[in-house]
């Protein structure tokens, strides 16, 4: 029986726009088992360059209004600034529409808590953009951890450094705005962290049972420009360029976790270490193909090149060798969440996933602001 293409629909087609909608054009190439997929509804509200987006994404309609979107398509991706998450991708939940949608999953805990409540209500799959839980290399190193290789596992170690920021003229933006965003790199960046330590050693940690907090910005307004590059005004930073924090595992595990917007020298550091009691093993975005790992009885760590055929997802790209990079993680999430939408089955990581990791950015804000450790008890 052949099924009809899933029509999707798309808010937002700027950076995660292009992203995804990269993706979703790839997937029939490298995944041909993968559901058929219409690229149909494209939503903004600039209507020029929404339609100039449309063409270059290959989605065949547009709308400024994403309530239009959500009567025309059988799935919503939800790819919006972070104060647009929570009423579309309620609505539609409602409406039986499964939703992708990026991460944090709101600006605030509370709205968060909202979408992870619809989407335990409704009856199709919900899942929470975290891409880099698809990198080939994340999978493998989940599975040496899983597989006992490190021991007891007793620390993990996050971080997440840009500099694009770093300079005080760079332009305002929505990201800067606490209405709008949540968060700065607290939420933008440390979201990443918290859900890749969750994913790789939740299972063997237990949750998080307490968190200190540290938030800083160090540039208090940024210039708005117009077209011709002449600063019209300066507008308030509300968020942090920085956050650092401690975790407390129920295990008796430590973590500490860290994200920088104004890190010089910096363009997308992302880097996990977990050490266990037999073990340790690195990750970097910066070199997504590798991971290093020191197994037990050996002086120091290896390179080990997660490229072979047999290694997650690598065999649907090129020879053994061939790097992959970052937009591949993209291909690999849409594929596993279509998949879940054509199965009928859930889909991780969910709502729930997202809404645990708003949780500890919550708490870690609240920490900052107190001074002092919080509970998540």
């Amino acid at each position: 029986m052949t099924r009809e293409p899933l029509r999707i629909g798309v808010l937002g087609y700027r950076f995660m726009g292009k992203a995804h909608a990269n993706a979703l054009a790839r997937l029939p190439m490298f995944f041909p088992e993968a559901p058929a997929v219409e690229r149909h509804t494209l939503v903004g509200r600039d209507e020029e360059a929404l339609a100039a987006a449309a063409d270059r994404f290959g989605f065949a309609n547009v709308a400024t209004d994403w309530e239009d979107a959500l009567d025309e398509v059988d799935v919503f991706y939800n790819l919006g600034p972070n104060h647009v998450h929570a009423e579309p991708s309620i609505a539609a939940l409602d409406a039986g529409v499964p939703v992708l949608c990026e991460k944090p999953l709101a600006p605030t805990l509370e709205e968060a808590a909202a979408m992870r409540d619809a989407a335990a209500a409704a009856d199709v799959p919900a899942g929470t953009t975290f891409n880099y839980r698809f990198v080939p290399a994340i999978r493998r190193a989940r599975e040496i951890i899983r597989d006992g290789e490190l021991g007891e596992i007793r620390q993990v170690r996050g971080r997440y450094l840009q500099d694009w920021l770093v300079d005080p003229e760079a332009a305002w933006a929505w990201r800067m705005d606490a209405d709008l965003a949540g968060s700065g790199a607290l939420g933008d960046l440390g979201a990443h962290t918290i859900d890749l330590a969750n994913f790789l050693v939740g299972d063997r940690v237990g949750a998080v049972d307490r968190v200190s907090g540290q938030l800083t910005t160090f540039v208090d307004e940024r210039p708005v420009y117009d077209d011709a590059g002449d600063v019209t005004e300066y507008r308030d930073v509300t968020v942090d360029d920085a956050y650092a924090a401690q975790v407390a595992y129920d295990s008796g595990a430590t973590g500490s976790f860290e994200a920088s917007r104004v890190a010089a020298g910096h363009k997308n550091d992302h880097t996990i270490a977990v050490h266990g009691s037999k073990g340790s093993l690195t990750f970097s975005l910066e070199r997504l193909n590798e991971l290093k790992v020191l197994r037990e009885g050996n002086r120091g760590y290896e390179t080990v090149l997660v490229t072979e055929e047999t290694d997650p997802y690598v065999g649907r790209w090129w020879p053994p060798g061939h790097v992959i990079g970052w937009e591949h993680a993209f291909v690999h999430e849409s594929y596993e969440f279509l998949s879940a939408v054509a199965e009928g089955c859930e889909f991780s990581p969910s709502f729930a996933d997202g809404y645990e990791v708003q949780r500890v950015l919550d708490a870690i804000a609240t920490a900052d602001e107190r001074g002092a450790w919080v509970s998540l008890g």
